[in-house]
Order: C-alpha cells, then structure tokens, then sequence
C-alpha cells in the first residue's frame, strides 16, 4: 500500500503526527468520543446516530472543540461555545470537549501507551541518521502521550493543542500548526515530510506547502487521504525504513 516513498533518511525535517501515527491513541480517542456523542445524543435527542465514519469525517485530526462544534454542525445542532474552564457537565461545545478529555486521561492512566513497532523503528533509525524530527499534534495530551510512550526525547519540536491554543493557531485542515512545527524545526516545509493519518492533517500539511506528505492508513482509507494532498500512502511506517529496514 504505497506510492511513490521518499527518502525520509535524506529529508531536512520530518513532522509526524501524534495519535495513529506514531501511538495506537487514535483508538482511545475514537472510544471516548463514542462514549461522550452517545450520551450527548441520546440526552437531546440527535439522529441519526454517531458512528465512526463521523469521527473520520469530523472530529480526527482537529483540535478537541473544533472536533465537537464540526460534529454538532453535522446534525445542524447549535450549541453555545463556552469557555475552556467549562466543568465537563457543562451543556457547551468545551463542556462536551472536557467530558471528552476527562474520559481519554482516564483511560491513558489506567492502560498506558506504547509507539506502533514499525513507529518505534523508523524513529529510532532517523534518530541514528540525524534527521531532525518534530511533532505536530491537535491533541493537548501530546506530551503526556509521548512521556508515557517513551519517546519524547526522540523530538526537538512539538506543537500540540496547547500551544496551538497559546499562539492562536488555526485547526488543522488550516496550515497553521504544520507551519509552526517547521518554524520551529528550523527547516522549510517545502523540502520537509508530513507523516499524518487524519484527512484534516494530510490537509494541513499540504497547504502548508511541504515537499512530501505521507499519508498513514488506519482507517480514513488511502483514497480520501490521497484527495486531502496525500503524495504517498503506507499502512505502518515500518514502510518507510526502506533499504535500512533489516
């Protein structure tokens, strides 16, 4: 499952997504969604039902409130923003947010993480090559996911959530926090590689203008990746150790 690869040994700069690319968290994610949009919408009401294809379509990739107001929109529910402090109770798009939150800590404490094995390999490889790497994730869990993972020390730059929401950074599909990643990196997009699994990401990077952007199946499927400016598809970044991979 791939197109034509680069080089990633060779590359300036590689920018990775977080969650389903280099950490099974996308799964988390996609349960405490579930958990979260099947109370919300049997409480008011919503049809039709939330299914994964609404996480695919609207919420991966996207930072948390961006997530909730896009999914919301889809059933042409309209609910008031709210603040960030909003108690997760709270009947507003950051109290759904929080409840959200509150439901993946509680499960990335209980369970923990571990990098996909393919994941792992191409990091520590590209580690051994000097390649610069950084980390470009919606998530303001990212550097407690990569702590619990174990492979922070692998990144000179992440840009999360929080420093999206600190820098008033435009939610992926935008090509803001892509940007951001490769300011911070210090190295051009337009000779970098993006590694992302959300459709809202493989957007971002692209208009973002980077060189290459690796699309990473787990689920949004390689033509819907390809649409959103993917240049290359993989299904395990063990894929892109190429001629090193023993």
């Amino acid at each position: 499952m791939s197109d034509a690869l680069p080089d990633l040994h060779r590359a300036p700069g590689v920018l990775f997504d977080l969650d389903g690319v280099l950490t099974p968290t996308a799964e988390v994610h996609m349960r405490a969604w579930q958990k979260v949009f099947d109370e919300v919408f049997a409480r008011w009401g919503i049809q039709p039902a939330y299914t994964d294809a609404d996480y695919f379509a609207y919420v991966d990739g996207k930072k948390r409130y961006d997530g909730v107001a896009s999914l919301l929109r889809s059933r042409n529910v309209e609910i008031p923003w709210g603040e960030v402090t909003d108690p997760p109770e709270a009947e507003t798009v950051c109290g759904v947010g929080n409840r959200k939150n509150d439901a993946f800590i509680s499960v990335l404490r209980s369970e923990g993480i571990a990098a996909y094995p393919g994941s792992l390999a191409l990091l520590e490889s590209l580690r051994d090559a000097r390649v610069p790497m950084g980390v470009v994730s919606s998530s303001k869990n990212a550097e407690e996911v990569l702590g619990s993972a174990g492979i922070r020390d692998f990144f000179r730059a992440v840009v999360d959530g929080l420093v999206a929401e600190r820098d008033h950074l435009a939610s992926k599909p935008a090509p803001d926090m892509f940007l951001e990643g490769a300011r911070m990196l210090g190295v051009d997009p337009a000779e970098a590689v993006a590694v992302e699994d959300a459709v809202s990401g493989v957007a971002s990077a692209a208009a973002a203008g980077y060189r290459s952007v690796i699309g990473v199946d787990r689920g949004a499927g390689p033509d819907a990746l390809r649409e959103a400016g993917a240049t290359g598809i993989v299904d395990d970044l063990a894929r892109l150790l190429g001629d090193v991979q023993s």
